[in-house]
């Protein structure tokens, strides 16, 4: 996969032009043996091929306003996008009016100069971690695609158009995980920054507490230069930062609970190489965590929130949900008021306690998710459904929760299921955190690399 750093040298020397870009995924969306069809929810071929133009003219005459413009990225269709239709991966909203402005976050990657090729397919309504759209379809995994391995979700169809070069980078949204689970199981990086780094006008909500918009791409230093234009800031090198050196800590208790065997044998293999480069590990309890599944029994922030949002349209039309995804909106009537107001209380007692256990630390290691890309038809029953469902969330929420940041990126064999090393920082620690990423990224594709 190209890198954006490697996109702009070839604009830069004139090797490649926006309009070849552009072709380039256009002809992968429409190739019929691909996945485009159930990846993108609208193509916006016309106006990508005359962006493209307009940008490789301005680049002729030295006036391009970025390095990265006429890049193609995808937008997952949670994203207001003026004159487009934001229909949330569901059938329930094509009748809603178009949008009259861009989304904050689009706008920005638009001042950019960035291309939007199209609006990338979802779970509706971003509501589960394992990527199915029954209204839609699937797109399916690029590991052993014949055999129809799930891509994860919500940001399904973002994570897809960048492995199979639809786009070169992707805008996805992430309350538990959306971001890192889809890039975790299909072999790339994905970043969940802080909560209120980017603002999040014009998307559409699931949960209003956990909620936040961030990047997919090939490498972190992709999702690096998308994350400083997301969050107004402008992109320069994340500062150098050597494994060497940096503490590590890895919680031994839920987050390493019940792994698949390829997901341990990954993870663990991954840690040693880290220490051999001279990172400390440090192994930590981190016991607290066990607290969450009695804290969210009632569903937590999403179920809550996502009722709030939905309950007039459930009551109307329910029977036009992706089942699955009604099934867990109507979790939130069983909470009361006082429900609530617990809720937010332990989050920021939890909060606390882990902060004070972390302090010291660059970061915490784990899994980011607990098993490989389940095949679809493990998904059948509704019973598999929310075992596997559980059993992707699980890691990746506990950031939601804490309201950190983190990476996950890839640290699985060339040539077996991917796996995601998830890199958790601090709240606010976001180009720290992507900085010591990036090492561990390096540490660890390098080990990859030389064994193979």
């Amino acid at each position: 996969m190209k890198t954006l750093a490697g996109l702009a040298r070839e604009l830069r020397d004139g090797t490649t032009t926006s309009r070849q870009l552009v072709e380039g995924c256009l002809d992968r969306i429409a190739d019929p043996a691909g996945e485009g069809g159930r990846t993108f929810l609208k193509v916006h071929a016309v106006a990508a091929r005359a962006a493209a133009d307009h940008y490789d003219a301005l680049r002729a005459r030295g006036l391009a306003p970025s390095p990265w413009a006429g890049i193609p990225v995808s937008i997952k269709d949670l994203f207001d996008v003026a004159g487009d239709v934001t229909t949330a991966g569901s059938r329930l909203l094509r009748g809603q009016p178009a949008a009259d402005r861009d989304s904050a976050a689009v706008a920005r990657l638009r001042a950019a100069g960035f291309i939007f090729i199209g609006r990338t397919n979802m779970t509706e309504f971003a509501y589960s971690g394992l990527g199915l759209n029954p209204h839609y379809g699937t797109p399916r995994n690029p590991f052993e695609r014949p055999h129809g391995r799930i891509p994860g979700g919500s940001s399904s169809g973002a994570a897809i158009s960048i492995t199979d070069g639809m786009a070169y980078g992707a805008l996805g949204t992430d309350t538990g995980g959306s971001c890192r689970i889809p890039a975790a199981f299909c072999g790339i990086v994905g970043f969940k920054p802080t909560a209120d780094r980017v603002p999040r006008r014009g998307v559409f909500p699931l949960s209003q507490t956990l909620d936040s918009v961030g990047p997919l791409a090939a490498t972190v230093a992709c999702c690096a230069v998308l994350d400083a234009i997301l969050a107004d800031e402008v992109p320069g090198a994340l500062a150098a930062t050597a494994v060497q050196g940096c503490r590590f800590a890895i919680p031994t208790r839920y987050v390493l609970d019940a792994l698949d065997s390829q997901v341990a044998l990954s993870f663990e293999r991954a840690i040693r190489d880290l220490s051999r480069a001279g990172a400390v590990i440090h192994e930590v309890p981190l016991a607290e965590l066990q607290e969450l599944p009695a804290i969210n029994r009632k569903g937590g922030f999403p179920a809550a929130e996502a009722y709030a949002v939905h309950r007039e349209r459930l009551a109307a039309d329910g029977a036009a949900f992706d089942p699955r995804v009604s099934t867990r909106v109507l979790a939130g009537r069983e909470q009361s008021a006082a429900d609530y107001l617990d809720l937010m209380r332990a989050r920021v007692d939890l909060q606390t306690r882990v902060e004070g256990l972390l302090a010291g630390f660059d970061a915490a290691l784990f899994p980011t998710t607990a098993i490989v890309a389940p095949l679809l038809q493990a998904l059948e029953s509704d019973e598999a459904y929310i075992r596997y469902n559980h059993l992707a969330l699980r890691n990746t929420a506990v950031v939601n929760f804490l309201d950190r940041c983190a990476v996950s990126l890839p640290c699985h064999e060339p040539g077996t299921a991917p796996v995601g090393l998830m890199v958790m920082g601090g709240r606010g620690t976001d180009r720290r955190t992507l900085g010591i990423a990036a090492a561990v990224e390096a540490t660890v594709s390098a080990s990859r690399t030389s064994r193979h």
